[in-house]
């Protein structure tokens, strides 16, 4: 069968994750499609949070089998956003099962474990600066892995001036290119966070291929 998901993320670069969500339903053995709604083009313009994205997708249009959600969990409690996905998946769209994504702090966190990733990604894949990146769990503890991973990639690019400069303003695409290429059996595999998401999109789609 060919499993219809719809992903909502918190912003476009998160899209990263799609990728991931497809090689994941292959080993469980089904076809997906995955739809990713463009709430940018929407005018009046969708509001931010999980209900405002759902009543926008349901009004596209479309039939889906699993909604994948991502929120971040910041600075609460990662239940706390599962709760919330959960109450809004309740409240906009009942019948459709889902998955709620959630990285701690940040989506980032999940990134600055790779090295070898983050120096090609910022076009300097044989560079030697010294990075100083988290080891293992305590990328969860970052303060703000956003600034972290900005001023990492911009640290390993060993760019200077208006190079640098034009090079900060791809943080997006950086991010984004980073999310796409992250090895799911890599560093990022020690994190509760990131297993969670792997185990909880197991399950689904395992009851879906049932």
């Amino acid at each position: 069968m060919t499993a219809r998901v719809l992903f909502i993320g918190e912003g476009t670069s998160d899209n990263g994750l799609v990728p991931h969500i497809e090689s994941i339903a292959v080993r469980k053995g089904l076809d997906v499609s995955v739809t990713v709604p463009d709430f940018g083009l929407l005018r009046p313009p969708t509001g931010h949070s999980v209900p405002d994205k759902l009543r926008a997708a349901r009004a596209l249009g479309g039939t889906y089998d699993l909604a994948v959600v991502q929120r971040d969990a910041d600075r609460g409690p990662a239940q706390a956003r599962k709760d919330e996905i959960e109450k809004a998946m309740g409240a906009e769209w009942p019948e459709l099962r889902h998955v709620a994504v959630v990285p701690v702090r940040m989506l980032e966190a999940w990134l600055l474990l790779d090295e070898v990733c983050l120096r090609q990604v910022a076009e300097n894949p044989r560079g030697r600066v010294g990075l100083n990146l988290p080891k293992g769990v305590a990328a969860e503890t970052v303060a703000d892995p956003k600034q972290l991973l900005k001023e990492s990639l911009a640290r390993a690019s060993e760019y200077k001036g208006r190079r640098l400069a034009q090079f900060q303003k791809r943080f997006s695409q950086h991010r984004l290119r980073m999310l796409e290429l992250l090895d799911p059996e890599g560093p990022v595999a020690c994190l509760p966070s990131w297993r969670a998401f792997v185990e909880d999109l197991d399950a689904a789609f395992e009851a879906l291929n049932g």
